[in-house]
């Protein structure tokens, strides 16, 4: 935990925000304005809130025939869990098999989540879904309404697990490490107690590269690793040959061993190796953040690259000290507007809200 409001930070730069009490009519007023001219009208607000503040897409396409309406839910847009609340821990995770899949054996507890996991991947559903829409309005000229779920997107996120049980499949818990069913697509220590796991997919093409950054031939001559079913055989025994070999050596000399006989692995990476992953850096994946008060000089980039296009930084990151005088007015008066409408602000129609613990759903323009 820190003093700033980092979910804030990642979410929220380069956007301004207000809310609308929209139970006044001035502020409704003031949303329908918005929406005649937006583009865009994202919210993931519960169905039954929808219909009592009256936000639908039956109630908004009406004042906008080009609006894109973009719909969150946690369940789906009808059915009986429809109106039900929910988060990327219950609606994405849990419900969908993926928090039961990832044991880390079949006798340990489900698997929690990590703040976000699911609403990241879920939001990038729904920006392709808004894409889609937009392309096909500037084909006829017409808004739509599109949607996802995160129920939807986590099956999705599933989905090679489900599709094999659909399919009459057995889907079996994984066993422990040291039961693997393929010694080389498992998890290793190395001498400094830092992990890797070894994917090893192309196996006999791979295996003697394996035994020479391993520098141990004579597992090439054991007639139980000599075939690739005498591994599959004896994988308990290889999975402990390698236990024993790779904790002889610390995690940068096995690293450079593998990567000299080009084997497919991946180091599992802490929280304190990212700032300085020259990889993450060079694409571009963390990116500069010019904001003095967001406390970090980096942060996360959205995973979609235009090539030539956003370059240079993530910018502001919109804190909330700096942001604090934003109000309807700017909004009003930058895009010219009757100025007496504008004292809305003034009056306490729109105030600001931050993304904290308590944050149930929000509704933009």
């Amino acid at each position: 935990m820190g003093d700033r409001d980092y979910y804030w930070v990642l979410d929220s730069r380069n956007k301004k925000s207000l809310v609308l009490d929209l139970k006044r009519p001035e502020a409704r007023d003031a949303l329908e304005r918005l929406v005649r001219s937006a583009d865009v009208f994202v919210t993931n607000m519960p169905l039954d809130v929808r219909a009592r503040l009256g936000i639908r897409w039956a109630d908004l396409e009406p004042l906008n025939g080009r609006l894109v309406y973009a719909s969150l839910t946690a369940y789906g847009e009808s059915g009986p869990e429809a109106n039900k609340t929910g988060f990327d821990a219950t609606a994405w995770w849990a419900r969908t098999g993926l928090m039961d899949n990832v044991r880390s054996g079949p006798d340990s507890p489900p698997a929690r989540s990590i703040p976000g996991m699911g609403d990241h991947a879920t939001a990038m559903a729904l920006f392709g879904a808004v894409m889609m829409a937009l392309y096909q309005r500037e084909r006829t000229g017409n808004g739509g309404m599109v949607s996802t779920s995160l129920m939807a997107a986590g099956l999705w996120s599933n989905a090679m697990f489900v599709q094999a049980h659909l399919c009459g499949a057995a889907v079996r818990q994984r066993p422990p490490r040291e039961q693997a069913l393929n010694a080389l697509g498992n998890m290793y220590r190395c001498g400094d107690d830092r992990w890797f796991i070894l994917a090893a997919v192309s196996e006999e093409r791979q295996w003697p590269g394996l035994v020479r950054a391993l520098d141990r031939p004579d597992l090439a001559e054991d007639a139980r690793f000599a075939t690739l079913g005498a591994r599959r055989k004896h994988v308990h025994d290889l999975v402990a040959e390698l236990d024993e070999i790779f904790a002889t050596r610390p995690w940068a000399e096995w690293r450079e061993r593998l990567d000299a006989e080009g084997i497919t692995f991946g180091g599992i990476a802490k929280l304190e190796d990212l700032a300085g992953d020259r990889q993450m850096l060079e694409i571009g994946a963390l990116t500069p953040l010019s904001d003095p008060d967001a406390g970090a000089a980096l942060t996360v980039n959205s995973p979609v690259f235009y090539e030539g296009v956003g370059e240079g930084g993530a910018g502001t990151s919109a804190s909330p000290r700096r942001a604090h005088g934003r109000s309807l007015a700017d909004l009003w008066i930058r895009r010219g507007r009757d100025r007496g409408a504008a004292a809305l602000g003034r009056r306490g129609g729109c105030e600001r809200r931050l993304r904290g613990p308590g944050y149930r759903g929000e509704a933009g323009c």
